[in-house]
């Protein structure tokens, strides 16, 4: 099992998970007042808008009201349920935003190899695949905290089966939990932790705590450098 960093912010319920196209989907009801006339302003059918929002109203409450009549189905207003959502939703994404920009591991090394804009840096930990546009010799890299997955070291797949080559086995060191948004330091050996972002979900699903054994694991294009 594996929690991924492929984060837009959400908010889940009963195993229904509000995302950002859900809350673009409500402000495009609340502005339009009629859920056909969402559907189209987003490219979407009214068939696949008006389930979407069913599923959504059997996890979080009633979010629509409709008026019978005219094209679609009527006029359809947001409740008040529904608008406390989308603020939660944005509340967490706020926040979210503000982890991530400043969650980041920075790294020094070597370039020894190089393939167009790629190239291998030897550092602390052993080779990097990263992505450096130019320069040779020494390099510092920027990895966010976003673009680690974590995995669980008996349930981690071979590289061959995965676009993530860089990958390092490692001990959790600190966890800052945030409302819903976690931080995680693992060491790999190079003297500073690496920084993964998992959501309290997922920080419970893999049991992250300090002592945990994982696999750190990041792709190449998700490591950027600059020469020094």
């Amino acid at each position: 099992m594996d929690v991924r960093p492929a984060f837009d912010a959400y908010i889940s319920s009963d195993g229904v998970t509000f995302e950002a196209r859900d809350g673009a989907l409500l402000r495009a009801i609340d502005g339009e007042g009629s859920l056909n006339t969402a559907a189209e302003s987003l490219g979407r059918s009214y068939a696949h808008a008006q389930r979407r929002v069913v599923e959504l109203e059997e996890a979080f409450g009633p979010l629509v009201e409709r008026q019978r009549g005219g094209s679609g189905g009527g006029g359809s207003t947001l409740t008040e349920t529904a608008r406390e959502l989308l603020a939660a939703f944005e509340r967490t994404r706020a926040s979210f935003a503000g982890v991530a920009e400043i969650a980041e591991t920075v790294l020094t090394g070597r370039i020894v190899e190089r393939d167009g804009e790629l190239v291998t840096v030897e550092t602390e930990a052993g080779p990097i695949r990263a992505l450096v546009p130019e320069g040779d010799g020494r390099v510092q890299l920027s990895l966010r905290a976003d673009a680690v997955t974590l995995t669980d070291p008996e349930d981690t797949p071979v590289p061959e089966h995965t676009s993530a080559r860089n990958r390092f086995v490692g001990t959790v060191v600190g966890v800052e939990a945030g409302e819903r948004i976690v931080r995680v330091a693992v060491d790999v050996g190079i003297g500073q932790p690496v920084l993964a972002l998992v959501t309290e979900d997922s920080r419970q699903t893999l049991g992250l705590e300090a002592g945990s054994d994982v696999v750190v694991s990041f792709k190449a294009t998700a490591t950027r450098g600059v020469a020094v």
